[in-house]
């Protein structure tokens, strides 16, 4: 009798902690897991379940042991298998999280999510050939399985294979978000010809600079008016766009009026038919920015640096933004990672730097020249007109890099070799996106940034050379 009086209390408590586990209530979860674990220790279901909990609760460690336990209790069940590996995959530990899934992969029912999260490892080390073979075997599995249709568009991407790879973005979820607040039903490929249009705000400030130029292409296929919906930063900058015809925050309302359908600015290049590189609308620039906007920044520019002696001025990015996925790699760990720049005489260095990292602008490294004029932007029009006045942008991959490459200006972009972004392709050192104007360092080894700050400093010594007539 106590026996069973002790399943119904555990079976109670786990139902309990499985409730609160979907409601996002970890902290009632967690407690009722770990009464199960009192009355039940040996059930592997509630150490796994725990170990959801505390992942998402952020105790990688407490959550690595409870998955650990449950795999050890309960070898047969996959999905504590593929817990761990998301888990370590997290955690960079990547022959660990490749046979946590391989060990998942080889039990039964089929594992979509499984091989799919192999894929993603394979991707994120730049084995293309390995991440296509993986997502394609979870689509064998599921067809109709999103975030493995999803995962492949980054694979075909990276190498410009865009006849498949737009199509596959499609499976993104994050455009759906937007979707739910917009009073316009959204493009379903149906003629746009006379047609009101509004392309919707979707990911960073550097994919909608990016994306932007496609209204001219909507407007050449005869859309009737284009509206863009963007982030209030870009809102100014993007009241100058060709082909736009209103432009809104996504701080404003959308009037239902706006327009008669929308599309997510990620799925204007399926939409527009870029279906190869050669295909990329790439006349450059394709932003402007006002004129008395650019005087004001260029005696702003001239008073913070000078520059009677005609030496050039070269803008500095070394931080993204911290919620980026990837930003503890696209991100420098700071500005003195960029300290060998100092050493090329004769340039004058700007610190575009917002938000994380601009502080350092105060205290460069000992020999260079930084005017820390970042924390004076107020938008991306200002961000342009101040990038007008420089002869030169060094950025890591962040939006002040499209807009750079947007407005035509010179630009060398710092790129990971861990999860390099698929819009930079593959293993090339120009982008078709910004052609004649960008120019890509890449890391070979993952978080090693010395040898592409090197060569950056002896590709700046040859810019100024030739600047100067040398």
């Amino acid at each position: 009798m106590n026996t069973l009086r002790t399943l119904r209390k555990a079976e109670a408590a786990f139902s309990r902690g499985n409730a609160a586990l979907v409601a996002g209530e970890l902290a009632s979860a967690e407690k009722a897991y770990r009464e199960v674990l009192k009355l039940a220790p040996d059930l592997a279901e509630a150490h796994a379940n725990l170990g959801q909990v505390l992942d998402r609760g952020g105790q990688p460690q407490a959550a690595e042991a409870s998955y650990r336990q449950a795999i050890h209790l309960a070898p047969a069940n996959p999905r504590p298998h593929i817990n761990l590996g998301v888990l370590l995959l997290a955690q960079k530990r990547h022959a660990e999280a490749e046979a946590a899934f391989t060990a998942a992969i080889g039990l039964p029912p089929a594992q979509p999510e499984a091989w799919t999260n192999l894929g993603v490892l394979h991707a994120s080390l730049g084995r293309l050939d390995e991440a296509e073979r993986c997502h394609r075997a979870a689509l064998a599995m599921a067809p109709d399985y999103r975030p493995a249709r999803f995962n492949l568009a980054y694979v075909l991407l990276r190498q410009g294979r865009y006849q498949e790879g737009w199509p596959c973005l499609e499976a993104r979820d994050w455009a759906r978000v937007l979707e739910a607040h917009l009073p316009m039903p959204r493009w379903q490929g149906e003629p746009l010809a006379g047609r009101r249009v509004l392309i919707g705000c979707e990911a960073g400030h550097g994919d909608m600079i990016q994306f932007c130029r496609y209204a001219t292409l909507l407007k050449q296929a005869g859309v009737a008016e284009v509206t863009v919906l963007c982030h209030p930063g870009l809102k100014r900058l993007f009241g100058g766009l060709a082909s736009v015809d209103r432009v809104l925050g996504l701080d404003e309302a959308v009037p239902a009026e706006a327009a008669e359908v929308w599309i997510p600015a990620l799925s204007l290049p399926h939409c527009c038919g870029t279906r190869q590189v050669a295909d990329i609308p790439a006349r450059i620039p394709y932003l402007t920015v006002e004129a008395a906007l650019l005087t004001q920044w260029q005696a702003r520019l001239d008073e913070a640096v000078g520059g009677e002696d005609g030496a050039p001025r070269v803008g500095l990015v070394w931080k993204g933004n911290p919620r980026f996925e990837n930003d503890a790699e696209r991100s420098l760990p700071g500005l003195a990672t960029l300290a060998p720049l100092a050493e090329v005489a004769g340039v004058r260095f700007v610190s575009l730097q917002k938000g994380g990292g601009e502080d350092e602008a105060l205290k460069p490294p000992p020999g260079m020249a930084l005017a820390a004029l970042g924390g004076e932007l107020g938008d991306f029009a200002d961000t342009a007109a101040l990038l007008q006045g420089l002869d030169l942008v060094i950025a890591v991959d962040t939006g002040v890099a499209h807009l750079a490459g947007a407005l035509g200006k010179p630009c060398w972009v710092m790129l990971p070799a861990y999860k390099t972004d698929w819009r930079w392709l593959e293993a090339r050192e120009d982008s078709p996106w910004y052609p004649g104007t960008m120019r890509l360092f890449r890391q070979r080894e993952m978080g090693n940034w010395a040898p592409v700050v090197a060569q950056l400093a002896k590709a700046l010594r040859a810019f100024v050379m030739e600047r100067s007539g040398a």
